[in-house]
């Protein structure tokens, strides 16, 4: 034909041998073309990693408005790159064969440093950081940048042990390192190692052109990989890896993974499904991901970047994360840690009569220590529907069960049978239920079945609030930090210790940790 193809690509030298690689399989094929290079967003800064710089489709974004305004006609991508929706009047044209899809780790001495427990990587893919923390979690990850040829450069001049480049790039540029290894175990960064084309939606020539250097193959498996990558809504800001590939037995592989930024956290997934049926494979193993925690997981890395405003006291799981309000930012982490007592048998050998307990960690005593018919207890007291409930599960009946421990012993001082209880309580217990008791009278045979610890973190961010369980949280959490913003707390006692110390103090409806939540909740809307 007589039109000239113009193929837009970047001018570096990785993005100049795709762009050729195109040229030479169109021009087998009778076509003429000449390559426009033009330099994008993603090559002039160089000083930040990809994930810092927050723009969608950082290394296609300049070729795109290039090819509406009709400077180009194709434009040619590591379809790694691409955002998963392109632009409207933009579309894939062609994905060419795809090459080498293992990331490879070049080191400068020898690999012993894999098995030490300090060693330094580099890189600056937030996906390859991720994975490499999750299976070396005392390494230091530092950030990489540049051409191919300049973090080469980068990693002989710095003292780093090793760094971590797309084993595809090495290859086509011909470079081999004498000290390589392909990562086998690191999944690939979805539609990596594959060259794409893209064209104008109603440029119907011009895609026919393209679609004959279309490998079917690699586009099956890329898109997939991509469709899975968009249904966890990702891209250069999440931890997200995928790889495709269809077997002998003509079956389409799935493999795709999602985790915290610093690989703390990994959710995977694998599935085989045969040629023809893969239609729902990328919405399915997607949603895998998302119902095993990958929505919570998401969630917080798309938050990443605004700071902590709450902060609570006890780790949260992932379904009471999802519970918070859209403009919390929440930060969990346990501010004291329990530690089970040894109990003398002595102390259940004959049946008691009345007994307190005022906490889950008590029960969790007793029954580290006895099996449950050793129990013999005839009237059970407590403190908290949870506690109420545990102890019913796994020892027995409940006779009486209060919200906090004063109420407890105000029940106690006028229905108890007889005058005497034994109280299962930790090192660190308030005063009010053995002193009311005490002063009716009634005798406290107290025994320490669990030592409370203090473990609470320095919060470097100034906080709307904090999240309170217990008077033992305030205390540990104020010997790190000081009282400021709103003390959310889960019942009265622990209300009690925190308005010593804070001016706004709101307490939840009932004694659970959703119920704190729901009270920050209030707070936000």
């Amino acid at each position: 034909m007589s039109r000239l193809i113009r193929i837009g690509t970047r001018d570096s030298q990785l993005a100049m041998w795709q762009a050729k690689t195109v040229q030479s399989q169109l021009e087998q094929l009778g076509h003429k073309s000449v390559l426009v290079p033009v330099k994008s967003t993603g090559d002039i800064v160089l000083d930040k990693p990809l994930y810092e710089l927050g723009i969608t489709g950082i290394f296609t974004k300049t070729l795109d408005i290039a090819m509406l305004n009709g400077d180009i006609d194709i434009a040619v991508h590591s379809l790694k790159d691409v955002p998963t929706v392109l632009p409207k009047g933009i579309v894939q044209a062609a994905v060419l064969k795809r090459g080498n899809i293992n990331d490879t780790l070049v080191f400068k001495k020898n690999e012993e440093f894999l098995s030490q427990r300090d060693a330094v990587i580099a890189t600056g893919s937030l996906r390859r950081r991720a994975q490499w923390l999750n299976r070396y979690p005392t390494h230091t990850v530092t950030d990489l940048r540049g051409n191919v040829n300049s973090r080469l450069e980068k990693l002989e001049n710095n003292d780093w042990n090793a760094a971590i480049f797309a084993a595809a790039g090495l290859g086509r540029l011909g470079i081999k390192p004498e000290n390589a290894i392909n990562l086998h175990w690191m999944i690939p960064a979805p539609a990596q190692g594959a060259v794409m084309v893209a064209a104008l939606e109603e440029d119907e020539e011009i895609r026919t052109i393209c679609a004959e250097i279309n490998h079917r193959e690699t586009e099956i498996c890329t898109s997939i990989e991509r469709e899975f990558l968009n249904h966890l809504e990702g891209g250069c800001t999440a931890p997200i890896g995928a790889i495709c590939y269809i077997n002998k037995e003509e079956e389409v592989n799935f493999k795709g993974i999602l985790l915290s930024k610093d690989g703390t956290r990994k959710i995977e997934v694998t599935k085989v499904v045969p040629l023809g049926k893969h239609d729902n494979l990328a919405e399915f193993c997607a949603d895998y991901i998302i119902g095993k925690g990958g929505k919570t997981l998401i969630d917080q890395l798309q938050r990443s970047d605004k700071t902590t405003n709450i902060y609570s006291t006890k780790t949260l799981t992932e379904a009471q994360l999802e519970l918070f309000h859209r403009d919390v930012v929440a930060e969990s982490n346990d501010a004291i840690k329990i530690s089970l007592n040894r109990i003398p048998k002595s102390v259940v050998r004959n049946e008691i009569k009345n007994v307190v307990i005022t906490s889950q960690n008590a029960v969790e005593a007793l029954l580290t220590n006895f099996s449950a018919p050793e129990l013999q207890f005839k009237n059970i007291y407590c403190v908290g529907r949870r506690t109420k409930r545990m102890i019913e599960k796994r020892i027995g009946k409940v006779a009486h069960m209060a919200s906090n421990a004063k109420k407890l012993a105000e029940h106690l001082v006028e229905f108890i049978e007889g005058t005497e209880v034994t109280y299962f309580c930790s090192d660190l217990r308030l005063d009010d239920l053995p002193n009311i008791l005490t002063e009716n009278h009634i005798k406290v045979n107290e025994v320490e079945a669990y030592q409370t610890k203090y473990d609470a973190i320095k919060v470097e961010q100034n906080l709307d609030g904090i999240m309170f369980y217990s008077p033992s949280t305030i205390e540990s959490f104020l010997k790190q930090n000081k009282a400021n913003g709103i003390a959310f707390c889960i019942g009265e006692t622990t209300a009690n210790i925190a308005r010593k110390y804070f001016e706004d103090v709101r307490v939840a409806k009932v004694p659970t940790v959703e119920s704190v939540i729901e009270l920050v909740n209030e707070y936000y809307a």
